[in-house]
C-alpha cells in the first residue's frame, strides 16, 4: 500500500461549456497531456481521471468531465455521465471564458449549492480577453472564489488555482476522522481479525484492514492481528484483555461466539459504515429487514468492480443471512461501480458496501438518494449482524440513536 487510495483523495471536478479550456486547465495543473485538447467542441466524450499528489493539499484527483452544453442523442450521454461525477466531487471548478457566467454554469453551481460542494469560478482564456468588471461582479454573486487565467500563458495558473483550492477545501478533508481514535486511548490493545479466505488478496490484506492497522499506530496503540482461527489463543495469551476486537463481517458469528461479552466487539464494515456515511442512518436501514416480504427486491451496491467468487459475501452470503433471518423468498438485484440506479423506488431495500474504494461524499450522495426515493438504506457489516442477532453488540462501542425508526 505504496499509493494512498482513491477514496482517501480529494475529489476535484472540472466542469464547464464544451471549449471553454476545461481539458487545457487539468493539464495544466497536472503538468501532463491527461486530456486531448482541440478547437472542436467536446473533444472530451468521458471522464477523465488523473490521481496525483497536489501540495500542499496532499492526494487528490482531478476529473475533466465532457461539455455540459453538449448536444444531440450522444451529447445528452456525455452531459448524463457528466452529472454522475457530481456525487463524488469535493469541490467543483466552473470553467467559463470571458463572455462570462451565463445559463449553464448558473445550472451548475445551484446543483452544487444543493449538494454543499464548493465552488470555483475559473475565468479562462484571459489572453484573448478580459472579463468585465460588470460580468465578474455577476459572478461574485454566486461565489467570490474567482481566479482569472489562461491555460495556455499564465504562469502563476497553478499557484491562484491552489490558493482558491486551499480556501474551499472542505474541513472533514483537512481533519480527516480517525477511524477508532475516539474509542480507544494511548497505549489500548486493538485485536483485528483478518480471515484468510478467497476473497483475501494474495499476499496482501484488504485496504480497511491495512488503514486500520494504521490508525491504530497513529494513535499510539498496540494492534494485534489475527486470522479468526487463532483468536481463541491470543485472547488466552494476552496479560490483560484488549479494549477492543474488530472482525471481518464474514467471521462474525465465529468470532462472538469466542470474545467474552465484557470486550467490545464490532467489524470493519462499521467502523466504514461510520466514517464514509451515516451510521444512524444505516443501523436504521438494517432494522426494516424483518419487514421483507416475499418477492421484495433488494439492491446490493458495491464501491467497486470485481470477478465473483464462489461463496461472494454480496452474491452468495448476504442474500443466504438475509433469507434465514427473514424466511421470505426475497429478490437480489447486484450493482458495482460509481454509477447509482435510478430506479430506486423499485426497491424496499439498499444494503452498500463497506465504500472503502469510494470517497464519503458519493456514500453521503447514494444516501440522500435513498431518502428522497424513501427507501432504507444500509451496509454489508450492519445487515450481517443484525441478521446474525448481534447487531446491538457490534455498535456498542459508538453512540448512536438506536431508538430512531428509519
Amino acid at each position: 500500500m505504496i499509493n494512498t487510495p482513491k477514496a482517501n483523495r480529494l475529489h476535484i471536478g472540472i466542469f464547464g461549456k464544451r471549449n471553454a479550456g476545461k481539458s487545457s486547465i487539468i493539464n495544466r495543473l497536472t503538468s501532463q497531456n491527461i486530456s486531448i485538447v482541440s478547437a472542436v467542441a467536446g473533444t472530451t466524450t468521458d471522464a477523465v481521471e488523473k490521481s496525483m499528489e497536489f501540495l500542499p493539499l496532499g492526494p487528490v484527483v482531478f476529473i475533466d468531465t465532457a461539455g455540459i452544453d453538449d448536444n444531440g442523442e450522444l451529447g445528452k450521454q456525455r452531459i448524463e455521465k457528466t452529472k454522475k461525477i457530481f456525487d463524488r466531487t469535493d469541490i467543483a471548478l466552473i470553467v467559463c471564458d470571458f463572455d462570462g457566467w451565463n445559463g449553464y454554469e448558473k445550472e451548475l453551481f445551484e446543483e452544487f449549492k444543493t449538494r454543499d460542494i464548493p465552488v470555483i469560478a475559473i475565468i479562462n482564456k484571459t489572453d484573448l480577453k478580459n472579463i468585465s468588471d460588470e460580468k465578474i461582479k455577476e459572478i461574485e454573486n454566486y461565489t467570490k472564489n474567482i481566479v482569472k487565467t489562461s491555460a495556455k500563458s499564465d504562469n502563476q495558473l497553478i499557484h491562484n488555482i491552489k490558493k482558491a483550492l486551499i480556501e474551499s477545501v472542505p474541513d472533514d478533508f483537512v481533519n480527516t476522522p480517525s477511524i477508532l481514535g475516539d474509542i480507544i486511548e494511548t497505549k489500548d490493545t486493538v485485536i483485528l481479525v483478518v480471515p484468510v479466505d478467497k476473497e483475501a488478496p494474495k499476499g496482501r490484506l484488504i485496504l480497511p484492514q491495512v488503514q486500520c492497522i494504521r490508525d491504530l499506530l497513529d494513535n499510539n496503540c498496540k494492534a494485534f492481528v489475527v486470522k479468526e482461527t487463532e483468536l481463541a489463543d491470543a485472547l488466552l495469551e494476552l496479560k490483560k484483555p484488549p479494549k477492543l476486537v474488530v472482525t471481518d463481517s464474514q467471521a462474525f458469528k465465529e468470532v462472538d461466539a469466542i470474545v467474552p461479552e465484557d470486550i467490545a466487539l464490532t467489524s470493519f464494515s462499521i467502523l466504514f459504515a461510520r466514517i464514509k456515511g451515516d451510521l444512524n442512518e444505516f443501523y436504521a436501514g438494517a432494522n426494516t429487514i424483518d419487514l421483507l416480504q416475499n418477492g421484495d427486491k433488494i439492491l446490493i451496491c458495491e464501491s467497486c468492480t470485481h470477478h465473483p467468487i464462489e461463496d461472494d459475501i454480496a452474491r452468495v452470503k448476504i442474500p443466504r443471512w438475509i433469507k434465514l433471518k427473514t424466511g421470505k423468498n426475497v429478490d437480489f438485484v447486484h450493482h458495482s461501480g460509481h454509477d447509482f440506479p435510478d430506479n430506486l423506488g423499485d426497491y424496499k431495500l439498499i444494503i452498500h458496501c463497506g465504500a472503502c474504494m469510494t470517497n464519503r461524499r458519493e456514500v453521503l450522495s447514494r444516501i440522500m438518494k435513498a431518502k428522497e426515493a424513501n427507501v432504507p438504506i444500509t451496509n454489508y457489516g450492519i445487515a450481517i449482524a443484525h441478521c446474525l442477532g448481534i447487531l446491538q453488540r457490534a455498535i456498542t462501542p459508538f453512540c448512536i440513536n438506536t431508538d430512531r425508526q428509519s
